[in-house]
């Protein structure tokens, strides 16, 4: 029998298919769980709903649950359906009829709905702090490496000078505006729809406000309709902040195996961070980044993949929305994993130096002696057909000496700004008020 049940049993074949891989992804949402239940049985006592003594009892009960989740020594059981199911059974088990009475005024459609927005903004911090990390140290290795040139290509064409001091710097900078992403889906994740209940609200006096500033919500999902309506909205709208940072990691590694390859020879890594050749004894591959690229391309389908899964549905409450879980939830896990192993790989990354001494990469100056020429007074077009026409009979000089110095050049790569960017991005997450919020909860 489930808690929803009245007097007939679920055949053994639909409850099997309806619950799914529910138990497995509920796991992840455990602790989530536990805290939306402290903050909802407090309002409850606040209301009238639940005595002094049973709160006292029941909240010291549920933080030994939470207590026993960080510890890795919760389960749950075949014979229950989810995570809502398998607490207020432990809860009802340990502290008697006082368990039973934390249901009242919420469904577990809020439920599930306030554990996904708590999950949700944990895994948002720690992508968040991943992305950090690495946008630091690739603001580091452009300034350690700006003065080292690589060819820079278009249509994949040999076409202007770049540096290395760029080719880092322009993956930072990309990190600041996926972290603009991710803080619109922060803010999307940060707002309370506990009281909803079934999607209708609830005719007991529930204290949402009060909830709200408990689970350290930044504020209410106001409207019960459009708090269940966000299921799904939710869950695409973080999905494309991750593809977001998945984009931006996918073309880095692109770059990186074209760069490792023997024909470009611009970067290597240690033999011992590439895999080899069951029968080419020379091979160096680059896998780590070949499935880094593969991984945040995935990444980058989930948004569509969310919006098909929720395409037309109605307002309220539909069972599919149960199968968003089995998406997004790996996703995370891929993409953190993503970012972790990139920091690790470029900490051991090695620059090729004098690149550009190679007389295969002269033409990258064409466009140095043009501006040269503008320079001293010749019409833009006028130096252009006079450096083409070089080129084309042979009689190219080029000037290998460059002085790119506006903003956001090879001179002045302007990292420091970058740099500020990200701060001021990174300072409207603030994460601190929501763990002072929760470690109140549960101490």
């Amino acid at each position: 029998m489930k808690i929803w049940q009245k007097n007939t049993d679920v055949d053994k074949l639909v409850e099997q298919f309806t619950v799914g891989q529910d138990r497995e992804m509920d796991l992840l949402l455990a602790k989530a769980d536990v805290l939306g239940s402290l903050a909802h049985t407090r309002m409850l006592e606040s209301i009238g709903l639940l005595e002094a003594k049973e709160l006292e009892a029941v909240q010291a009960e549920l933080k030994n649950i939470y207590r026993e989740i960080e510890a890795g020594n919760f389960s749950i059981d075949q014979a229950v359906e989810d995570v809502h199911s398998q607490v207020e059974w432990l809860l009802t088990q340990r502290v008697g009829e006082a368990g039973k009475k934390i249901h009242s005024g919420r469904s577990r459609n809020d439920q599930v709905l306030v554990d996904l927005k708590l999950f949700f903004r944990e895994s948002i911090e720690e992508i968040v702090g991943l992305t950090s990390g690495l946008f630091g140290q690739l603001l580091q290795l452009s300034e350690q490496h700006k003065d080292k040139l690589l060819p820079g290509y278009t249509h994949l064409q040999i076409a202007m000078p770049s540096s290395f001091g760029l080719w880092f710097g322009a993956y930072a900078e990309s990190l600041v505006d996926d972290m603009e992403v991710m803080l619109a889906a922060w803010k999307v994740c940060n707002k309370n729809p506990l009281g909803s209940a079934a999607g209708y609200g609830s005719s007991f006096p529930l204290n949402r406000t009060m909830t709200t500033s408990l689970l350290g919500f930044g504020q209410l999902n106001h409207n019960v309709v459009y708090a269940q309506m966000g299921r799904g909205k939710t869950e695409r709208i973080l999905a494309q902040a991750m593809s977001s940072v998945a984009a931006t990691l996918a073309k880095m590694a692109m770059d990186i195996c074209l760069f490792i390859n023997q024909n470009f020879g611009f970067i290597s890594f240690p033999a011992e961070l590439t895999t080899g050749s069951s029968i080419m004894p020379h091979k160096k591959n680059p896998d780590v980044f070949e499935l880094v690229r593969s991984r945040c391309n995935k990444i980058q389908a989930l948004p569509n993949e969310i919006a098909l899964m929720t395409t037309n549905l109605p307002s309220g409450y539909h069972r599919d929305l149960q199968l968003l879980k089995e998406n997004l939830f790996p996703a995370i896990s891929s993409l953190k994993e993503c970012l972790e192993i990139t920091s690790f790989m470029l900490n051991h990354i090695e620059i090729k130096e004098q690149i550009l001494d190679d007389a295969k990469y002269s033409y990258l100056f064409s466009v140095e002696v043009v501006n040269e020429l503008a320079l001293q007074g010749v019409p833009f077009r006028e130096a252009y057909k006079q450096v083409g026409e070089s080129i084309e009979n042979g009689t190219f000089k080029p000037a290998m000496k460059l002085n790119h110095t506006h903003e956001g050049s090879i001179g002045n790569l302007q990292n420091e700004q970058i740099g500020q960017m990200m701060k001021e991005v990174l300072g409207q997450f603030k994460f601190s008020e929501v763990h002072a919020a929760l470690q109140d909860l549960i101490k």
